[in-house]
């Protein structure tokens, strides 16, 4: 049989990475809420007297697209780090030491909770966005067909 404890310790290396993507991937939702808001305060207004509906359309699918990447894969690092660390931590169990297994659980836990909060926030902008747009444009269209 085949020695593969170097996939081990290349899957190790990759936890610091996806922490790090996900720090990010927190304050870039953050960022996104604050746009957001921004967008629905005054944004929306300006994109309404703008007129230009292919302009508005192409606008919304850059927004939406960032709003569903920011949904989708920070919930899937938050699992990648979940799950790396608790390989270590069990071994440990093994070895008799709890403690590596406490760390490595909370750390798990932790990134799920990073994953998830980032996810929550992409998924609820993305559908208000969604909304925003749609009803912009409905309305764009009504006046244009009301001339």
């Amino acid at each position: 049989m085949t020695d593969l404890g170097w996939v081990h310790e290349g899957v190790k290396l990759l936890l610091l990475p996806v922490i790090a993507v996900l720090l990010a991937a927190c304050a870039a939702a953050l960022l996104e809420a604050g746009l957001a808001l921004g967008e629905r305060l005054r944004g929306l207004a300006a994109l309404r007297r703008s007129g230009d509906a292919d302009a508005i359309e192409k606008l919304a699918r850059r927004r939406l697209e960032r709003a569903d990447l920011l949904a989708r894969v920070p919930p899937m690092l938050g699992l990648m780090a979940t799950i790396i660390p608790l390989g270590p931590g069990l071994a440990a169990l093994g070895r008799g030491e709890s403690q590596a297994l406490a760390q490595a659980v909370t750390v798990a836990f932790d990134a799920t909770v990073l994953g998830l909060a980032a996810g929550i926030v992409g998924l609820w902008v993305g559908r208000l966005r969604r909304r925003w747009y749609e009803e912009l444009l409905d309305d764009i269209e009504s006046a244009g067909a009301a001339r």
